[in-house]
């Protein structure tokens, strides 16, 4: 996450945000009490009780001075052998196939793309061929005969619903919306204003919130009512997601009410939220924004903390129905996201978004799981870089619209650095490789630096740099052949 303030070089030359030694101290400023302002801007769009309720809950956790930190004193690292391991559950894949017509699959489908330059949906753009992120998961759900759910964002429900609609699916589909949270004045904890638009005055909470818009919406009451026992949730930018009998199996098996998927970290994951156990031994999803910085190292460390949340979670539906009744609103860890009002503009005001993560859910239950899956479960799309990655040849798309390695891979990972003044927003990525991305099944790294435009059925093999010095934009030409490195002078 982007925090408005200076950066500092840590661990491994990542470079992460000095907000934390600008966070609330509550006896250091003056304040009113805006509360009152901030349920009544929230009735006035609407916004279900339990909402209002949750919001209220984090905002005076803020005013109290919690920033949602998880020190290294307050968990333990994860070892293997504490884990099931998805390729030793084969047994459970006969008691996952029956439990199928009781399973609906939950897309998260409120991302717009906006730090790759994109301003519609972001699973309309094209993921493998000319299939759209969307269309690959339709096809999925339809391959595997599941009912599908998207929990949308205002921004994404009408054109996600209009993709559908004029697609003519007909496969049983159920949408619900995200809720918003109103963003928090950095300097006096008012509510923010922002005249020229006011749709910047609120944040999305982030997907941890899919617990509150499921049972707020109904959403949860007429799955359960409909029959549905079980839930598979994943983010729509990962089209390794869908489900997978074996898993399900465990879950109906295990009785367990939440399990998680995780995967082995490499040095890619470095930033990404890593799976722990309190000190009463449940589990504890950390995002770095959670993580004081003088736990840093031990938080980048892939062999210290070696396992990261896929966002892949397996829920049972009742349970999680008698949990957010017995509780009345879902408290997950906040994380407290330092921001400018206007994300464009870093002068407009410094204002808090109250947020929480999905996965942190696995601290709510006394029996929660995490199952350590393969990499093939695992293909988001953050960035151009992954973009490229997911395009290339190096992912196949079988019949069934399921994801898999190339296997004429030589290496497990490959590392893409693309010139982020060249390449790091989708207009100016599509007009560098007009004709789809190069042959990278048999490269192990690839790092472009300047203005590089790539032509017809380019192969690279290796480790391959190329860097173009010149003020004018350079082409490697059609039927090439790279290894090693390239220098335009």
């Amino acid at each position: 996450m982007s925090m408005h303030s200076a950066a500092v070089t840590t661990w491994m030359g990542i470079r992460e945000p000095a907000f934390r030694s600008n966070l609330i101290y509550p006896n250091r400023i003056k304040r009113d009490n805006y509360l009152p302002l901030f349920i009544q801007k929230m009735k006035n769009e609407n916004l279900d009780a339990a909402v209002i309720k949750t919001f209220q809950h984090y905002y005076e956790q803020v005013l109290e001075g919690e920033v949602g930190m998880i020190g290294d004193d307050e968990i333990s690292r994860i070892h293997s052998n504490e884990l099931a391991r998805a390729d030793q559950l084969s047994e459970f894949t006969i008691s996952g196939r029956k439990a199928l017509n009781k399973t609906v699959r939950i897309v998260l489908n409120g991302g717009l793309g906006t730090s790759m330059g994109l301003s519609s949906v972001k699973s309309l753009i094209p993921a493998k061929g000319a299939r759209s992120f969307l269309e690959i998961i339709l096809n999925q759900a339809m391959q595997q005969g599941s009912i599908l759910c998207f929990m949308n964002s205002f921004t994404t429900n009408k054109l996600t619903r209009y993709f559908i609609a004029a697609n003519k699916f007909t496969h049983p589909i159920i949408h619900f919306i995200q809720n918003k949270y109103p963003k928090i004045l950095r300097d006096n904890f008012a509510p923010a204003k922002w005249v020229d638009n006011p749709d910047l005055e609120w944040n999305p909470p982030g997907h941890g919130d899919i617990y509150t818009a499921m049972y707020a919406s109904g959403t949860l009451r007429r799955l359960l009512e409909s029959g549905m026992k079980y839930a598979f949730i994943s983010n729509s930018d990962n089209l390794g997601g869908m489900i997978e009998a074996s898993l399900l199996g465990y879950l109906v098996e295990s009785k367990s009410p939440f399990v998680v998927e995780v995967a082995r970290r490499n040095l890619t994951d470095i930033k990404g939220g890593h799976i722990a156990k309190r000190r009463d031994g449940r589990l504890v999803l950390r995002e770095i924004s959670q993580c004081p910085r003088k736990n840093l190292m031990n938080f980048q460390n892939i062999h210290y903390h070696c396992f990261f949340n896929t966002n892949n979670i397996w829920i049972n539906l009742q349970e999680l129905y008698k949990k957010i009744k017995t509780i009345k609103m879902v408290r997950l860890p906040m994380i407290l996201n330092p921001k400018t009002l206007d994300p464009k503009d870093e002068t407009s005001p410094a204002v808090y978004q109250i947020e929480s993560a999905m996965g942190s859910a696995v601290s709510l239950f006394d029996d929660a799981k995490a199952i350590l899956v393969e990499r093939n479960r695992f293909f988001p799309v953050k960035t151009c870089n992954d973009l490229l990655i997911l395009r290339s040849d190096r992912v196949l798309l079988n019949r069934n619209s399921k994801l898999l390695p190339n296997p004429e891979c030589r290496n497990e990972g490959i590392e893409v650095r693309l010139d982020p003044g060249f390449y790091n927003k989708i207009d100016k990525f599509e007009q560098r490789f007009p004709y789809g991305p190069p042959s990278l099944v048999r490269c192990s790294s690839l790092t472009i630096e300047g203005d590089v435009r790539f032509e017809r059925n380019i192969v690279l093999k290796g480790a391959v740099t190329i860097r173009n010095k010149r003020k004018n934009q350079e082409s490697i030409k059609a039927g090439t052949i790279l290894a090693g490195e390239l220098i335009f002078e």
